[in-house]
């Protein structure tokens, strides 16, 4: 089977990113009407857009029931950057629930959380290698982060497995043509002791980093579609557990393809909170765009992440409202929402969505 794989027929509820959060998934389950085992009446079916893990306090549960749904036909999912972060090896910000290295680091800012048996690894990592990129029918695409056709056709042609062999072949050839900017990026860190995941000191904006990540993200198929199309910015700025020098950019903006694409990875806000709580100092590429409407040049595609993984944010600082942060599911075709909480929202036909506007 292919990396691009078909949806089954019917209608479909597709769920946005988890991030560990076990408690909200069973909610969101139970007011969509699954039973414990995937079982809907109406015969629906479940559609995960990946970003399972990390954050939250239950990781490990959360992969367990989703690889249990899969592997009994109820549901389909896709992969997300965090998943590929995994399967990579590369032990990123709140990522202690697996990797031992990160545990005390996390521990801070994220615990309590439950961590993965080491036993557990090898059946987990074997789970994961066996999803797709990308899921498609003739009215409906669903992907991460990004459906640019350039990168759906170059990794069509491959099998499910192999997406760490390609991710790594696809690495080593743009490391080649980036080791030029490798003396430039010592230097660079060489000025800044600190480093790049320390909040409290910003880092001047480095040309070399970013000339690096751009490359790194650009001309890796598989990082643009679960990570999204990143540009260099014009600063620094801490997001996601680490300063940055290359910024999300709007690709549906750009997507000229009448077929519906749903994706989670953005960090979309339902309720007015501000992100850096949650260490988010990106732009927001839906600041003029309603949380209940479809965005881009053609109104047709719908980012279903409304922040849930910033939960953690609320647990250590009651100020913030638990209610900021939600996970959601899309039901298609009806293009409704459904909260965690119980609560229902009507998305904005196609037309009736705007474009959004590029990060400033």
């Amino acid at each position: 089977m292919s990396l691009i794989q078909q949806l089954p027929p019917g209608p479909l509820d597709i769920i946005g990113d988890v991030h560990g959060e076990y408690e909200a998934l069973c909610n969101l389950l139970q007011h969509l009407g699954y039973d414990a085992e995937g079982n809907h009446q109406d015969g629906r079916t479940l559609v995960f857009v990946g970003d399972f893990c990390d954050r939250g306090p239950d990781s490990p549960a959360v992969l367990a029931m989703v690889e249990r749904l899969v592997r009994a036909g109820k549901a389909m999912a896709v992969l997300g950057n965090h998943e590929m972060n995994l399967l990579r090896g590369s032990a990123k910000d709140g990522s202690g629930w697996f990797f031992d290295e990160r545990q005390a680091w996390d521990a801070p800012k994220y615990a309590p959380f439950q961590r993965l048996a080491a036993e557990k690894k090898e059946e987990l990592i074997a789970f994961l290698l066996s999803l797709p990129i990308g899921l498609e029918r003739e009215d409906l695409r669903v992907v991460h982060a990004a459906w640019v056709e350039e990168h759906i056709q170059a990794i069509r042609p491959l099998p499910v497995g192999s997406v760490i062999e390609h991710d790594n072949q696809w690495n080593e050839a743009t490391h080649m043509r980036a080791v030029e900017l490798k003396a430039a990026m010592r230097e660079e860190l060489a000025k800044h002791p600190p480093g790049l995941e320390d909040p409290h000191h910003q880092p001047p904006f480095m040309s070399a980093h970013a000339s690096h990540d751009a490359m790194m993200q650009m001309h890796n198929p598989l990082r643009v579609l679960t990570s999204g199309v990143e540009r260099e910015w014009h600063t620094s700025f801490y997001s996601g557990g680490k300063w940055r020098f290359v910024g999300r950019m709007p690709w549906w903006n750009e997507y000229d393809a009448h077929i519906p694409v749903v994706v989670g990875h953005y960090w979309r806000r339902y309720d007015s909170f501000d992100r850096s709580q949650v260490g988010k100092g990106d732009a927001d590429l839906f600041e003029d765009t309603k949380p209940w409407s479809w965005h881009g040049k053609h109104g047709n595609v719908y980012c279903v992440d409304f922040s849930v993984g910033g939960r953690w944010a609320a647990r250590k600082n009651p100020q913030f409202p638990v209610s900021n942060y939600k996970l959601a599911a899309l039901r298609w075709p009806e293009r409704s929402l459904q909260f965690d909480d119980g609560h229902i929202v009507l998305t904005d036909s196609f037309l009736e969505a705007k474009p959004s506007q590029p990060g400033k």
